[in-house]
C-alpha cells in the first residue's frame, strides 16, 4: 500500500524490512489445539480485551512512502477482518468433508487434517496488506485455531511472550503461566583463586576467540560460495514454491531421558551463560517439521536449558538428543533413498536460529515493550550453522548423540550467533534490504535444513477459557526441503 508519509508513521526495523522481501516473506503459524469446542463469542471478546490489539505492531498497517520505504501506520482494528471461521470438517488431504454424510474421526485424523491445512497456507495464502499483518483461523470442527503472524512483527520469542501474556494457568484463571526460570551461573572457589584459575580463564577465552573466528569465517563462506553436496533432501532456488507436507511424530519424555543418560558425561568446554551462545530448550517439547515432526509428550515442570552451564562439565541435554535424532534420521533416510551413492562422512548443514537477548527463554512483555532495553520487542536472533554427517547404516545410534553434543558444545563456546546478527544488520544498513535478502536467501539455498525452537509454559494453560492440549509453531515456506521448528508445550 503506497501512501504519503505522516508524522505519526513509524519506520520498520532493518529485520522487519528483510522479512518483507519477496524471497524471505515469512509468516509464522502457531497451531493451538483446545480440549473443548471453540466458543467464538469468547474468542472474539478475548481478542478485543487482549494485550495483542493494544500493541502498536498488531494495530498498524504496512505502508510505503513515495521512495519505497516501509512504515507502520496506526489504524482501528476490525476483529471481523482478522478472525476467519472454518466450520466444516477437513480430511487428511485438506479438503472439506460433506457433513450430510456423517463421519467420525480420531485425534490422529484431526491432527493430519490441521497439518495439511497449515501446509497449504504456507505456500498459497500471503497476508493481505489492507489490514494489520495477522489473522486467526478457527477450525471449529477440529477444536483448533491457527494464528498467522507476519515475521516482520517480531520473532518467536516476542510472539510467544505475547501469547503467554494472554493465557492463564489452567488451575488458576487469574494467574499468568510460569515460564522457564533464569539460571544464574555460580562460580565456585572465588576465595581460592590462583594462577591455575587465571590460566583456565585465559585458556577458555582463547578457545572462544578461536571458535568464533573459525565459525564466523565458515558462516561468510557458506553465505557466499560454499554449498552442501546435492542429495535427495537438497533444496535451492524455487523450492519455497513447492507443495508442503507437515507431519507429526511423538516420543515419550522418559525415552528421551533414557537416551540422554545412556551417554556418560564428558569433559566439556567451560562456559559462562553471559558469554556463551544461548540456545534454550526444556524437556517438554513439540516440533513441527515440514517433512517430519517430533513431539515429546508426558508433560513435566522441570527444565534443563541447553545454555545452562557448570564450572567445568556439560551434561547431555534434550536438545543434544533431538539433534542426534535428526542426524541419525537423515543418515537412515538417505541410506534408504540413495544406497551406495553418498560417501561416508558427507556433510549436511543446518541453519539454527538463536535468541541473542541477554536473558534466555520467554521475556516479560513489559520489558519487551520498552524501547531502551536490550530485551526489546522485534526480531532479535542470530544464526549458527549446524553440521551433521552422513554415515551408512549399522553404526551405533548413540554415536550420533556424542557427535551432536561435541559440536553443540563448541558452538555454545563461540559468538557465532552475535556475529551473524551484526553482519546482517551491517549489510542491511549499508546496502539495503535487497542485498541483505540475497545474502540470507543464498545461505538457505547453500544449506539443507533449518532448526528453530522457542520455549513455552511449565504447566497446563488455557486461552479464552479453553484449556489447551498442544501448541505447535511453523513458518511459511523456505528454499529448503526440511524445516524443523521446535516449540515447548505442556500436555
Amino acid at each position: 500500500m503506497v501512501c504519503p508519509e505522516t508524522s505519526s508513521d513509524e519506520p520498520l526495523t532493518p529485520a522487519g524490512r528483510l522479512f518483507l522481501q519477496p524471497e524471505t516473506d515469512l509468516v509464522i503459524h502457531c497451531i493451538i489445539r483446545g480440549k473443548n469446542p471453540a466458543d467464538m463469542d469468547a474468542i472474539k471478546s478475548a481478542i478485543k480485551s487482549s494485550l495483542m490489539v493494544q500493541h502498536p505492531r498488531f494495530c498498524s498497517l504496512l505502508v510505503r512512502d513515495k521512495n519505497g520505504f516501509e512504515h507502520w501506520r496506526k489504524t482501528p482494528i476490525d476483529i471481523g477482518q482478522h478472525v476467519i471461521v472454518v466450520n466444516n470438517r477437513l480430511d487428511e488431504s485438506g479438503n472439506f468433508i460433506d457433513q450430510t454424510q456423517g463421519s467420525s474421526s480420531t485425534e490422529e485424523d484431526d491432527e493430519a487434517a490441521v497439518n495439511q491445512y497449515v501446509a497449504d497456507l504456507s505456500v498459497s495464502s500471503p497476508l493481505s496488506t489492507d489490514k494489520p499483518l495477522w489473522e486467526l483461523h478457527v477450525l471449529t470442527a477440529h477444536k483448533c485455531a491457527v494464528f498467522r503472524i507476519h515475521h516482520s512483527l517480531g520473532d518467536g520469542i516476542s510472539l510467544m511472550s505475547m501469547l503467554m501474556a494472554n493465557c492463564r494457568r489452567a488451575d488458576d484463571a487469574e494467574a499468568l503461566p510460569r515460564m522457564v526460570p533464569d539460571k544464574k551461573t555460580v562460580i565456585k572457589g572465588e576465595k581460592g583463586r590462583d594462577w591455575f584459575w587465571l590460566f583456565g580463564v585465559l585458556w577458555w577465552f582463547l578457545k572462544m576467540v578461536v571458535f568464533t573466528l573459525l565459525f564466523s569465517m565458515e558462516f561468510v563462506l557458506r553465505s557466499l560460495l560454499v554449498s552442501d553436496e546435492k542429495t535427495a533432501i537438497t533444496g535451492g532456488d524455487g523450492v519455497e514454491l513447492w507443495p508442503r507436507k507437515l507431519a507429526t511424530a511423538k516420543f515419550l519424555l522418559d525415552d528421551m531421558k533414557l537416551i540422554k543418560r545412556a551417554v556418560p558425561d564428558t569433559d566439556g568446554l567451560a562456559s559462562s551463560s553471559h558469554l556463551a551462545v544461548k540456545l534454550e530448550i526444556c524437556p517438554t517439547l513439540l516440533s513441527s517439521w515440514k517433512i517430519g515432526n517430533v513431539s515429546v509428550v508426558n508433560g513435566e515442570t522441570s527444565c534443563n536449558p541447553l545454555n545452562s552451564s557448570s564450572s567445568v562439565n556439560m551434561v547431555q541435554t534434550i536438545n543434544d538428543v533431538l539433534l542426534g535424532m535428526v542426524s541419525s534420521g537423515l543418515s537412515r533416510y538417505l541410506d534408504h533413498r540413495t544406497p551406495n551413492v553418498l560417501h561416508e562422512g558427507l556433510r549436511i548443514t543446518g541453519v539454527a536460529m538463536v535468541n541473542i537477548r541477554p536473558h534466555p527463554g520467554l521475556q516479560d512483555l513489559s520489558k519487551l515493550m520498552k524501547s531502551n532495553t536490550k530485551a526489546r520487542w522485534g526480531n532479535k536472533f542470530g544464526v549458527i550453522l549446524i553440521p551433521v554427517y552422513y554415515h551408512k547404516g549399522g553404526n551405533d545410534p548413540l554415536e550420533y548423540l556424542k557427535r551432536a553434543k561435541a559440536m553443540v558444545d563448541k558452538k555454545k563456546h563461540s559468538l557465532e550467533a552475535y556475529f551473524s546478527y551484526k553482519i546482517g544488520d551491517l549489510v542491511m544498513s549499508l546496502l539495503g534490504p535487497k542485498y541483505a535478502c540475497m545474502l540470507n536467501y543464498k545461505l538457505l539455498c547453500n544449506t539443507t535444513f533449518t532448526l528453530s525452537n522457542v520455549a513455552g509454559p511449565l504447566e497446563e494453560i488455557s486461552l479464552a477459557g479453553n484449556p489447551l492440549s498442544s501448541i505447535k509453531v511453523n513458518t511459511s515456506s523456505l528454499p529448503q526441503v526440511l524445516c524443523n521448528n521446535l516449540s515447548l508445550i505442556v500436555i
